[in-house]
């Protein structure tokens, strides 16, 4: 059968409006100037629809690129090898269905709980890459090179700039919240970015401090109340425990290396 609907009429199957839609969203304009020669025969509408298609692909792979190397995520342990098994607390289906990002349709944050080396980073750097391929802006930062950065700045001027740096992705991810203790003005500012963030982007957070320990972490800051508020207001809580599984692979590969030392003189003896 002809995929043609007649001479000098689209091929069947194929909407010449909808392909006119798509150039102009990749402002072709030089396509869109000729589209009526376009159009006019079918085998060349669509060869343009093929060459609609390479185009869209290669400038969505050129833009995740370019949101890859924005979002400073470095490298991770994809979800697939993340041992579930491990800790000893862990809401598996909670997260599982923030990995289908619907938080982020009304800016609901997320707080990851739980003590250094239960895979808070990972589950983090994870939802932020699934952002990533689905279209959205994504940025990652330590609360250290966060707030170090923020308040190494002098000039209001800049300061705000930086701000709107930070506020301005689609998701947030701020590492290792109470790792380190802050002073008011880091607190501060802190407030100030969340503020800016509340109810318009979601922001993710990792941290191994109970909101009710982080006045240890920003002693004597008057916003700490106001923050967490912020912060909870709208907020997924997942609470991982366990014992740090950096440290059991650490104990693994001494283990081996003791294993193949203890090996060695054997292998001499039988040579």
């Amino acid at each position: 059968m002809s995929a043609h609907a007649g001479v000098g009429g689209p091929p069947i199957g194929i909407d010449s409006a909808q392909l006119k839609e798509r150039a102009n969203a990749l402002r072709l304009m030089g396509l869109l100037a000729h589209w009526d020669v376009a159009q006019s025969d079918p085998q060349r509408l669509l060869w343009t629809g093929e060459l609609l298609a390479w185009e869209e692909c290669e400038r969505a792979r050129r833009s995740l690129e370019r949101r890859l190397r924005s979002a400073h995520i470095g490298h991770f342990k994809p979800l697939v090898d993340f041992d579930w098994d491990w800790p000893t607390h862990c809401d598996r289906a909670a997260l599982q269905e923030l990995m289908t990002l619907s938080f982020m349709t009304d800016a609901t944050n997320v707080v990851l709980v739980g003590p250094s080396g239960v895979g808070k980073s990972t589950l983090a750097c994870n939802l932020g890459h699934q952002a990533l391929i689905e279209g959205r802006t994504v940025l990652f930062a330590t609360a250290g090179q966060l707030l170090g950065d923020l308040a190494a700045l002098d000039s209001d001027s800049t300061l705000r700039r930086r701000l709107r740096h930070y506020a301005a992705p689609d998701l947030l991810l701020i590492d290792e919240v109470g790792y380190l203790s802050y002073s008011n003005r880091h607190a501060d500012l802190l407030f100030e970015l969340i503020s800016r963030r509340y109810e318009h982007k979601s922001t993710v957070l990792t941290t191994n401090r109970a909101f009710k320990e982080w006045k240890e972490v920003f002693p004597n800051a008057a916003c700490v109340v106001s923050l967490i508020d912020r912060l909870v207001h709208r907020c997924e809580v997942v609470a991982i425990e366990g014992e740090s599984y950096r440290l059991k692979e650490a104990k693994d590969r001494a283990a081996q290396k003791a294993a193949m030392r203890a090996a060695a003189p054997r292998r001499a003896k039988k040579a």
